[in-house]
């Protein structure tokens, strides 16, 4: 008799929740294909380490294809896949062609929501990838260059006027680290400038940064970052942004950077599914994470939309690692004809880093900040961080910068052009 074809899982994202997919099924009687556009997996959480000149990307991306070398059941397609065929079962690709499976995982995550005003992305760059990174980190670094040329005071001030829209973690660090840059790494390399009097505003539209956290948390993060000289401006909304500054409920700030830390939009994959998604675009999934009109397909990650009782679970690392997992479990339950069970959110805490020796963090019922919060987050970033090397050369990396107050990235990647408008630059 021929040997029947192993089944065939498609797993579209290379991130967090999509490896542990990849990685879950290891050893199993299926063929798995990997498809992503780019051919590294990026530790989301240290970006802005990248994006502020703490870290090379290198330090934080690792090849999919070394990820996944030892895994003979497993092979890494380089490619952006454009629709889903959910009746015939068929992924469709820019690059290979249709690709047909028997099982799919969609881990294709989100992008950045400007709320329906996507004219802003050239003026604030968001952060989720190594390109946008890099793009801040030349954006930040050009102001100061910038500034140091102009002979205008009131030039001075808007180039060394920085503003971070959002006070979510990724706001509030990058807030935190720009903050430390002005003041800490480059106070002493200009000679027409003072670099330590730029200017950090973190704008939130709710009534306190780090909502996720308790009010006391927050308050504290707001604490941490008023020391760092960070001006915080909670319940202001933003109602434009152009080169030159931004538009807000309280009045007009001149600024010559502008970063986007507000909100995300789920990946448009989703909707091709002819299933329900929420204001976000994530796609409402049943208990075991597959779509109603097929089982066989399940969405993990920040496209997902996955309810736990009264709560929606969070769009944050180790919950797409956990689903990702519980989808492995879930086809091998199949295989083997276990029924499946219902994916369970485990939360083991979360932290978040304010600025230099400082973050908050929240394990259970413990609340915490300060130094101590400050070094478990390192910690537990370090951990998670794949490959050896990537560990030594950020802790080893980290260490210096912390002794010296020197970031070692301050690399200007395009050449200055000029007469370019400040922030034209995308």
């Amino acid at each position: 008799m021929p040997q029947e074809s192993p089944v065939r899982v498609v797993i579209v994202g290379g991130g967090f929740g999509g490896l542990e997919a990849a990685k879950g099924l290891a050893g199993a009687d299926v063929s798995v294909t990997m498809i992503d556009r780019r051919n590294h997996h990026v530790f989301q959480p240290l970006l802005y380490e990248v994006a502020t000149a703490g870290l090379s990307p290198g330090d934080i991306a690792f090849p999919i294809r070394s990820i996944l070398r030892r895994q003979s059941n497993a092979r890494v397609l380089l490619g952006d896949v454009t629709a889903v065929d959910v009746e015939q079962r068929r992924v469709q690709t820019s690059g290979s062609g249709p690709i047909d499976f028997d099982y799919l995982v969609l881990a294709t995550g989100a992008s950045h929501s400007y709320f329906g005003h996507d004219e802003w992305e050239q003026h604030a760059p968001g952060l989720k990838t190594i390109e946008d990174a890099t793009e801040i980190r030349r954006r930040i670094l050009l102001r100061f260059e910038e500034a140091e040329r102009s002979h205008d005071p009131d030039e001075r001030r808007r180039l060394l006027t920085f503003v971070v829209i959002g006070g979510g973690p990724t706001g509030v660090e990058l807030a935190g680290a720009i903050a430390g840059i002005a003041t800490r790494t480059m106070a002493q390399d200009f000679r027409v400038i003072d670099p330590s009097s730029a200017k950090v505003i973190l704008l939130e539209g709710t009534d306190r940064i780090l909502g996720t956290y308790s009010r006391r948390l927050s308050a504290k993060a707001e604490r941490q970052l008023e020391r760092l000289h960070v001006d915080v401006r909670v319940s202001t909304m933003v109602t434009g942004v152009d080169d030159s500054g931004v538009d807000t409920s309280a009045g007009r700030l001149d600024s010559s950077c502008v970063l986007w830390a507000a909100g995300v939009d789920a990946s448009p994959l989703g909707g091709g599914l002819g299933t329900d998604r929420d204001r976000s675009g994530r796609v409402l999934v049943e208990p075991d994470l597959s779509i109603g009109r097929d089982r066989n397909i399940f969405v993990i990650g920040d496209l997902a939309h996955v309810r736990q009782g009264d709560d929606v679970v969070p769009g944050v690392a180790p919950a797409a690692v956990q689903q990702g997992r519980f989808a492995a479990g879930a086809i091998r339950d199949d295989l083997a004809g276990r029924p499946r069970g219902s994916f369970t959110y485990k939360d083991k805490g979360s932290l978040a880093q304010v600025g230099r020796s400082s973050a908050i963090a929240r394990l259970g019922r413990f609340e915490f900040s300060g130094f101590i919060a400050w070094m478990l987050w390192w910690s537990i970033h370090i951990a998670y961080l794949i490959g050896f090397r990537s560990r030594v050369v950020v802790l080893i990396g980290w260490g210096w910068s912390w002794l010296t107050y020197q970031r070692a990235a301050r690399l200007i990647t395009k050449p200055w052009t000029p007469g370019r408008r400040p922030n034209a630059d995308a």
